[in-house]
């Protein structure tokens, strides 16, 4: 746990210099949730406020793209030789690879606060109780992890940062085919299936039911079910990647 503590640190003080990046973490989110709001809003039906609809899917956008810096950060550490400094003054890998998530998951959580933020000064008015807003939080961090994991696994995959931060792409696109911008049967047909049944879905219905003060009964399951299911696996194929990689 201290050799985590320590890597983790190491990896905010990364992200504390990277002065670019942490903006462009920080603001596209805001960015796109202004765009949407401002621009796409009024064109948009969701039966509420746009503003009250589309800030879970721009929240859970956040930390999506946010996790999935981690890729980057690990395949730096790979193609710059740190890893086997770190391996001669007998650090875990598994602690190498837990103190880039946790630094993610820091960051990202921080972001979801300043977009939200942001959202109440446009007049997102959520209604949930304490306890939602643990349940809320919870579940976000779930995902962010979930995701953070299977990022570090792209990362030890990747041969170079560029390559690994074409994963960036993925994940930014994945929440659009989703219920984060517009109800799903406002959809083409033949996309309902996947936007229903894709990880980001059942995560945006939960935070959005928890905010609102909504029922969540049939989308906290498959969300929480999708975060431990990518984290376990993720998990695995970054543990077994981290050791074929270093010959450890």
């Amino acid at each position: 746990m201290s050799d985590v503590a320590v890597m983790s640190r190491r990896s905010l003080r990364i992200s504390l210099r990277n002065v670019d990046g942490l903006i462009t973490a920080l603001m596209l989110p805001v960015m796109l949730m202004l765009l949407f709001v401002y621009l796409f809003g009024g064109a948009i039906q969701t039966g509420t406020r746009y503003v009250t609809y589309v800030v879970p899917g721009v929240i859970l956008l956040c930390a999506a793209y946010g996790a999935s810096m981690t890729a980057v950060a690990v395949a730096s550490d790979m193609a710059e030789g740190v890893i086997d400094r770190f391996r001669s003054m007998d650090v875990a890998g598994a602690a190498i690879l837990a103190g880039h998530v946790t630094a993610s998951s820091a960051r990202n959580l921080a972001s979801a606060g300043l977009v939200l933020a942001v959202a109440y000064l446009i007049g997102f008015r959520p209604s949930a109780g304490p306890v939602q807003w643990l349940a809320a939080g919870g579940v976000l961090l779930a995902f962010i992890v979930a995701l953070s994991w299977l990022s570090a696994a792209v990362g030890l995959l990747a041969r170079s940062a560029e390559a690994a931060s074409g994963f960036t792409f993925f994940v930014l696109f994945l929440p659009y085919p989703s219920s984060a911008f517009v109800p799903i049967d406002t959809m083409p047909s033949w996309l309902h299936g996947f936007a229903e049944h894709q990880p980001a879905t059942p995560v945006i219905e939960t935070l959005r039911g928890l905010l609102l003060d909504q029922p969540v009964a049939d989308s906290v399951g498959p969300a929480l079910a999708w975060c431990a299911g990518i984290a376990a696996a993720s998990m695995l194929a970054a543990g077994w990647l981290f050791r074929s990689r270093t010959g450890r």
